[in-house]
């Protein structure tokens, strides 16, 4: 099931037994890989000859990668609604599940895995600061002498799960070249802002993973073949990132001021560091990677350019074929296009409640210190 365009079908192997009705961007965003599901499924082979390995040269721009990656996302999300998958997983043995799983649906689960798992953690911490149980739990702690109540308080390791995505590629590299130039190859990553990057990355995954599984209807995303080494308008980067990384990073700041200003830390500045360091470089990633990685993104002509450019297009109003591109009112539409059904509209109300808890808790909690 290689996750590419196929190249030649066995056409009477296929009709024989039903066709690839499924293999069509129009039902399945990827549409390649189900037509993968539907031999493997029918006792067919996929087989794949590689004679010469090269380096495909596209999409060198973060507009082009995010897009495709949101495009792929997609498709992994719409994978695991299927039934395809579903029946696969009830005929491969242990093993073929396992690599089935790695090489498809799992590498996305995982990264929305970690992006929750980050979420649940400053909102934990958030709910634990503003209600005063955080503060009671550690000094009984502390009383009582519990080490381990403490350490289970101060679970900063929790937020270092993403680093365990970049073993693989240490190994590879330790294999492929040697253990010193390994060393220096991922110093070297490090000063090309590669965690940035791969922070950033991750963000895009995850939302559109998560948002496909929740919606379903992933689109095909044009990531164009043009010469993509050029400054990016701020209303562009907005339009794309907008929902994905800008509102999410946001919130992610928010939880960390607000644990900053109610949390108790018997360590200090030092202890506060340690626990949320990994928290602030995600939020910071997905709020300036984009400007960061954009050819003259701080040059002060060009920004004068993008903010009358960006307020035009705030202030333009939609209509009846005005394109996202020109207007704020059409791109918002757009943006809710793709929840289409009463479950998804509960759904999305349902994650937006937390918006409305924290500033409660907040409330009572300045009222108590007033107190």
């Amino acid at each position: 099931m290689h996750y590419g365009h196929p190249d030649v079908f066995d056409r009477v192997f296929h009709i024989t037994r039903g066709g690839i009705s499924k293999a069509s961007r129009v039902i399945n965003i990827s549409e390649d890989i189900f037509s993968g599901f539907n031999s493997t499924l029918r006792q067919g082979n996929v087989t794949h000859h590689e004679y010469i390995q090269v380096g495909k040269g596209r999409d060198v721009g973060l507009n082009q990668i995010s897009l495709f990656e949101g495009k792929v996302s997609g498709g992994n999300g719409e994978q695991v609604l299927s039934r395809d998958v579903y029946r696969l997983g009830q005929l491969f043995d242990f093993f073929r599940m396992m690599s089935f799983y790695f090489t498809t649906v799992g590498y996305y689960f995982c990264m929305m895995l970690t992006v929750l798992t980050v979420y649940i953690f400053l909102y934990g911490k958030a709910y634990l600061a503003l209600s005063g149980v955080g503060e009671a739990v550690e000094i009984r702690a502390l009383i009582t002498k519990n080490n381990a109540l403490s350490a289970a308080l101060n679970t900063q390791f929790l937020l270092q799960i993403g680093i365990f995505t970049a073993v693989p590629m240490v190994l590879g590299f330790i294999l492929e070249l040697g253990f010193l130039r390994a060393v220096v190859n991922f110093i070297t990553m490090q000063f090309q802002l590669c965690s940035v990057f791969f922070t950033f990355s991750l963000g895009t995954k995850s939302h559109y993973f998560g948002r496909t599984i929740l919606h379903g209807g992933a689109r095909y995303q044009a990531t164009g073949r043009g010469f993509v080494v050029r400054h990016i308008r701020f209303s562009e980067n907005y339009r794309l990132y907008s929902r994905s990384h800008f509102v999410k990073g946001l919130e992610v700041v928010l939880l960390l001021v607000v644990y900053l200003a109610y949390g108790y830390n018997d360590g200090g500045t030092l202890s506060y560091i340690l626990l949320t360091v990994s928290s602030w470089f995600m939020a910071l990633s997905w709020l300036f990677a984009p400007y960061l990685f954009n050819p003259s993104g701080f040059e002060w002509q060009k920004t004068v350019e993008d903010f009358r450019d960006w307020t035009n297009w705030l202030f333009y109003r939609g209509g009846i074929g005005v394109k996202g591109q020109e207007s704020w009112e059409a791109w918002w539409d757009e943006e809710l296009a793709h929840i289409r059904t009463l479950s998804g509209r509960i759904m999305e109300t349902i994650l937006s409640l937390r918006f409305f808890h924290l500033p409660i808790w907040c409330c009572i909690q300045a009222s108590y210190t007033r107190k």
